[in-house]
């Protein structure tokens, strides 16, 4: 990424109104806005999105886990909000619905994430929309899918890594359910609907036709764990769940150091050679146990034990420079807080500092940023989130041409 703010951006000149709230929706938006384009995220002003009011906050007196003043701000809003404006729209009052779409008739694309079919009800749906722009994109991600309704339609991120069978892919044979620590529920559905959003703008592009962009996060999840071959490995013989360790690639895995853990993946031949050298061990690519890939896969236990009993003789450090020294791909565990702060991932941007948007960087807290560099372009977020409502006159005066007398108005009969 270029760090030069004033190179173009990507998706500069694309508006998107922006429906979403809680996280799967909101870290869509997130993508899109640190691509270049500009997001309005669009709130109720008597229950705005829930996110605001998700403990801890960041203020003028640093990390509190309840909100003491007006300017304290959630870290999840702080983190989703990013290069975001925000106005506040109340869609249940007519006038409301109204100005909505007066809206959207200046927008390219509107993405919302409510249950199925409440979009349609608030008569604010695809249709709605459509009528009054015939180019918009609406993109909804929903738990089950736009026009599924089932018994239960309410997805959250545990719900959907245990429907997805996510939960019964890790852990060893016999454990419990392991829920993974990342929400891949929350995160997975949010990247194919920014692809989908970004697909359907060049398709309105060349056709002057909009779509409705439909992303479940049932389906973006279970799309994901289709992709590595459980249930046939399983009819040949390999456990579905393996832990640390994968046969089919053996050797690989995570395996113990004397102060640690370090992961190790050598299922190619010239990686293999590099490990048993490292381990001094170069006789063994002579061994019929593990001179092919397909007994290196048959032989995976006796395997792993015998590259478990290397590591276990040196600290991780250690490990990795012996490793690397021999080309075998191999990385350490490190804990969460550490590897954000990693310094190559820092100065790419796609870790980052997070700001407050009056007091700045008060706490040293680190989120995610956007893995996405351009040589000719600025992608990344140099904006901190804003307060609930920050922009109704920048939007509402410029976007719609409302005075500041009607916007007052507006805001006294509880429209905005």
């Amino acid at each position: 990424m270029s760090e030069d703010t004033t190179l173009p951006r990507p998706l500069e000149g694309i508006t998107i109104l922006d429906l979403t709230t809680a996280l799967a929706g909101p870290y869509a938006t997130l993508i899109l806005a640190g691509l270049g384009a500009r997001v309005i995220k669009v709130e109720n002003p008597r229950n705005p999105d829930s996110a605001r009011t998700n403990s801890p906050y960041l203020g003028r007196e640093g990390l509190k886990v309840t909100r003491e003043h007006d300017d304290d701000l959630s870290l999840a809003m702080l983190e989703r909000g990013r290069n975001k404006e925000a106005v506040t729209l109340n869609m249940k009052h007519p006038e409301g619905r109204a100005l909505f779409l007066d809206l959207v008739k200046h927008a390219d694309a509107v993405v919302e994430n409510y249950s199925a079919g409440v979009a349609d009800r608030l008569g604010i749906g695809y249709r709605a929309c459509a009528e009054v722009n015939p180019r918009i994109v609406f993109t909804s991600i929903s738990g089950f899918g736009a026009n599924v309704q089932p018994r239960q339609n309410k997805a959250m991120d545990n719900i959907v890594q245990a429907m997805s069978g996510m939960m019964l892919a890790s852990g060893n044979p016999g454990d419990p359910p392991v829920r993974t620590g990342i929400p891949f529920g929350d995160l997975s559905a949010p990247l194919f609907a920014a692809i989908g959003t970004l697909a359907a703008l060049m398709q309105a592009r060349a056709t002057g036709r909009g779509q409705h962009v439909d992303v479940s996060l049932l389906g973006a999840l279970s799309s994901l764990v289709a992709a590595e071959p459980f249930e046939i490995m399983a009819k040949l013989g390999h456990p579905t769940r393996a832990g640390n360790f994968m046969a089919r690639l053996a050797p690989f895995g995570v395996f113990p150091t004397s102060d640690g853990y370090i992961a190790i993946c050598a299922p190619k031949d010239d990686f293999v050679s590099g490990l048993f050298r490292a381990m001094d061990r170069p006789d063994l690519m002579q061994d019929a146990r593990f001179a092919t890939r397909d007994a290196r896969v048959r032989n995976h236990v006796e395997l792993h034990d015998m590259v478990s009993a290397f590591t276990r003789t040196m600290t991780t450090d250690a490990a990795a420079d012996r490793l690397t020294d021999f080309d075998v791909p191999n990385g350490p565990v490190r804990e969460p807080a550490e590897a954000l702060r990693d310094p190559t991932l820092l100065a790419r941007g796609e870790t980052a500092k997070l700001q407050h948007p009056v007091y700045g960087a008060v706490e040293d807290i680190v989120v995610g940023g956007l893995p996405i560099r351009m040589s000719g372009a600025f992608t990344g977020f140099d904006k901190p989130a804003v307060t609930l409502g920050a922009s109704n006159d920048d939007v509402y005066g410029q976007m719609l041409g409302l005075d500041a007398e009607r916007i007052a108005a507006l805001a006294r009969d509880g429209v905005i």
